[in-house]
């Protein structure tokens, strides 16, 4: 694994902070549950209205919770003074998301000045083993914050 030198010193409180202000980490249920350099996990509690038919973790709340690990594994090697968002992602479903909790897993594979490209992960954890659900990539651009805003 490749060791990344954040340009923020202060990375961990801000990650903490940006996510703190995500209501729809709190809406799922979903803690940040590993800050480090170039990594970051969020950690899901299995809850049946997050379900689709026949009782897996729906793909777009594996979608969601891998989204936002990248996103703050990019933000991690951010510089002070900017924000964080997602270009694009793809993931690929392994296996039905069935388990009592999900680890989303972003790991950087490079930063850019304008450009990060991030590893995705998701593992289902069910009697203590645990099983790769989904795996993708995930392309985050570096922007000042303000730009990031909404309009109006």
């Amino acid at each position: 694994m490749t060791q990344f030198k954040p340009r923020d010193p202060d990375f961990e409180r801000r990650v903490r902070d940006s996510f703190a202000r995500q209501r729809v980490m709190s809406m799922l249920g979903a803690s940040l549950t590993r800050v480090e350099p170039g990594v970051v996990e969020i950690t899901l509690p299995f809850r049946g209205d997050l379900t689709q038919q026949h009782g897996y973790l729906h793909a777009g709340i594996l979608g969601t919770i891998a989204d936002s690990a990248g996103g703050y594994a990019g933000f991690t090697l951010m510089p002070p003074g900017s924000t964080v968002l997602s270009v694009e992602y793809r993931v690929h479903l392994l296996t039905p998301a069935r388990g009592e909790t999900f680890v989303a897993r972003g790991q950087v594979v490079r930063s850019g000045r304008t450009l990060t490209v991030c590893e995705l992960s998701v593992e289902a954890v069910a009697g203590g083993q645990r099983s790769t659900c989904s795996i993708g990539t995930q392309t985050l651009i570096c922007l000042p914050e303000g730009e990031a805003r909404p309009a109006g």
